[in-house]
């Protein structure tokens, strides 16, 4: 799963399908994500010092990771993540719809630079 957290993407399956927002917080062993505004649930919450009016909150809950795709930023479509090394050695993440960058994920390392 090569997800980050502030990544943009989009629901492609379940009751969201279509919402495209950024994911929020990342759970890598259950390999869920949470979408900004997606699968939103209501929980009632009984009064308390932390939450002296009570009643109901509206809160987002854990997508599947393989039920989201990250959006492409030089397409704006769904795109697959690849992961690439560069010519120095470098790790980066890709977006195999068009090849655009989506960050680097390790430094340069001597034995992967090119020859």
């Amino acid at each position: 799963m090569n997800f980050r957290i502030n990544d943009e993407v989009i629901v492609i399956s379940g009751a969201s399908k279509g919402h495209q927002g950024k994911i929020i917080k990342i759970d890598r062993d259950a390999k869920k994500v949470i979408v900004e505004g997606a699968a939103k649930v209501w929980k009632h919450v009984r009064q308390s010092q932390k939450n002296p009016q009570g009643g109901r909150l509206s809160k987002e809950m854990p997508i599947s990771a393989s039920n989201v795709m990250i959006v492409d930023p030089s397409t704006g479509k769904p795109s697959r993540i690849g992961l690439r090394f560069l010519q120095d050695g470098s790790k980066e993440r890709f977006a195999k719809q068009s090849g655009t960058s989506l960050g680097q994920v390790s430094p340069a390392k001597s034995s992967r630079a090119a020859k």
